[in-house]
């Protein structure tokens, strides 16, 4: 994809010869921002149907629509791996699911502990701002964010196919390895975990414990370097 190139997420279908909507902001950001016209190209994704080389077909202030030409990707498998973290505040926040997207996780789940810095979010400003990382990383894909939860009701609804890696800052765990078949990582709040959680999560049956090396990472930086460590492997995973 060349430096000027527009690459785009769209919700519709993609199809060849079948126009699709984009949304206000894209005709902003099309005709304001990168001053393009009708009939000049852009690249389109929805996370089903591929990437597509399609054309700008109509544009004003406050719509566009394309029309996809030719499929250019088709739709690959992607790491099962999901991103299970303590709520942080705002930027760092922004800042974990901006790199989990960019690094390649399926799912975001903010957790609420007992020493969680908020207790809530803007789930359509993080959206946005995973769908920004996608089309900039040229992901065919753009991951589920959920809604925030306590710790113990997500570990009691663990899924059992799924083993969740808890980021151990005591570092007596072996290191993070390239995870295989479905997966997340379980990242706790500035502070750590207390007695009570640590204990909760150990009796869990699908967790195992994992170190993220010699040093003793905030949460952001622990988030982005155990999902590069889980996911340095085939991006399809076994």
């Amino acid at each position: 994809m060349g430096a000027s190139s527009i690459r785009l997420y769209v919700e519709g279908g993609l199809a060849a010869g079948a126009p699709v909507a984009g949304s206000e902001g894209q005709a902003h950001y099309v005709m304001n921002v990168m001053r393009r016209s009708v009939g000049e190209p852009v690249i389109l994704f929805n996370g089903r149907d591929g990437e597509w080389a399609a054309r700008i077909s109509s544009l004003s202030r406050k719509t566009v629509t394309f029309e996809p030409d030719t499929q250019r990707r088709i739709q690959a498998a992607e790491p099962d791996c999901w991103l299970v973290f303590a709520l942080l505040k705002r930027t760092k926040t922004d800042l974990v699911v901006e790199k989990a997207t960019e690094l390649g996780v399926s799912r975001i789940l903010p957790v609420i502990t007992a020493r969680t810095q908020a207790d809530h979010v803007n789930l359509d400003r993080l959206r946005a701002i995973a769908i920004e990382a996608a089309e900039q990383c040229e992901r065919l894909a753009v991951p589920e964010i959920a809604a925030p939860a306590n710790l113990p009701a997500l570990l009691a609804a663990w899924p059992t196919a799924r083993t969740l890696f808890m980021a151990d800052e005591r570092r007596d765990a072996p290191v993070a390895q390239p995870a295989r078949g479905p997966s997340a990582l379980l990242v706790g709040p500035e502070g750590g975990f207390t007695d009570a959680e640590v204990a909760a999560i150990g009796a869990n049956q699908h967790v195992t414990r994992v170190s993220l090396g010699a040093r003793i990472l905030r949460a952001e930086t622990a988030a982005i370097a155990g999902l590069a460590l889980l996911l340095a492997s085939d991006p399809q995973q076994e």
